[in-house]
């Protein structure tokens, strides 16, 4: 098949490198426009950019969809069918109607759980024990598109939506692949089970001790690596990089209230600090930084 591919983000670089493997022809690769990054602010190409280029295949990256060089372009290329892995930008009636096939979407959650932009995160976020990879066909709507294949997998009960990253980006390309081999019959979605997983938001790192453990530790690992979660020690932030629920754990204690050891009273339960940072500091593991802070039972967080 002839292929235009939309994918910015690492997470779409399996999936393109799974096509530019394949018997298939990718015959353009759509990002959207380098950004600055680094100390320097320099311009850095998106990393499927980077790899279109090693391999020779022609690149857009452009400031809008509706209007441009895009949708003619694409309807030039006589395409059978598009794949978006992560673009960033909705598609406009006629980029979706160009490919002969249209375009198909291969979306990071269990359809129509978790339709929308941060699906890995609100999936850890929710302590859902499973998530997966889902191959759409897509539509104007937001991620509504009828289901061409599903691949489910365990979420792990220490694993981060950064972790689940890695493993979800490995899994969507066979899927894909399989997916353009066998054409499925499309299979509409269920809209009485959407859940929709909006953008993070900064302030989503704050931590409320008053909720429990395990709602607590969902956040620390869906929130990791960004935004990251925070509470607050003796006036400053203090990050939670790592963390563990004893749900079991029984208290009579204020939420935020450090127990014994490295443990933090919650609503329900209690939350062991395995590794936190201090502002200006290095990340240390929780006994470390109660033994350099002198924390004492007693005193509190947040």
């Amino acid at each position: 098949m002839k292929i235009a591919f939309f994918g910015t983000p690492a997470f779409a670089v399996p999936t393109l490198r799974a096509l530019l493997d394949s018997e298939h022809e990718v015959a353009l690769v759509v990002a959207q426009p380098d950004k600055p990054a680094g100390r320097g602010n320099t311009l850095q190409s998106p990393p499927t950019i980077e790899l279109a280029r090693a391999r020779g295949i022609p690149t857009l990256q452009p400031a809008k969809v509706k209007t441009g060089e895009l949708p003619e372009t694409l309807e030039a290329l006589n395409l059978d069918v598009a794949v978006v892995v992560a673009y960033g930008r909705i598609l406009t009636p006629r980029l979706l109607t160009a490919p002969r096939l249209g375009c198909i979407n291969v979306h990071a959650s269990l359809l129509p759980r978790w339709r929308g932009a941060a699906p890995i995160q609100w999936s850890v976020l929710a302590g859902d024990a499973t998530t997966g990879v889902a191959i759409m066909q897509m539509a104007e709507g937001l991620d509504t598109g009828d289901i061409l294949l599903m691949e489910e997998t365990p979420i792990g009960p220490e694993e981060t939506s950064g972790d689940l990253f890695v493993r979800l980006a490995e899994l969507g390309p066979p899927l894909l692949l399989r997916t353009l081999a066998e054409r499925p019959t499309p299979k509409p979605q269920d809209d009485a089970n959407v859940t929709l997983a909006r953008m993070l938001r900064k302030e989503d790192a704050t931590m409320d001790w008053a909720r429990s453990a395990l709602e607590l530790d969902c956040q620390v690992r869906g929130l990791s690596p960004w935004p990251g979660t925070v509470t607050t020690f003796r006036g400053e932030p203090l990050k939670i990089l790592k963390a563990r629920p004893a749900p079991e754990r029984v208290h009579a204690e204020a939420p935020g209230t450090f127990l014994e050891g490295t443990f933090v009273a919650c609503g329900a339960g209690a939350l062991e600090l395995v590794e936190v940072q201090l502002p200006g500091k290095r990340a240390v593991r929780g006994a470390d930084f109660l033994h350099g802070s002198r924390v004492k039972a007693g005193e509190t967080v947040g």
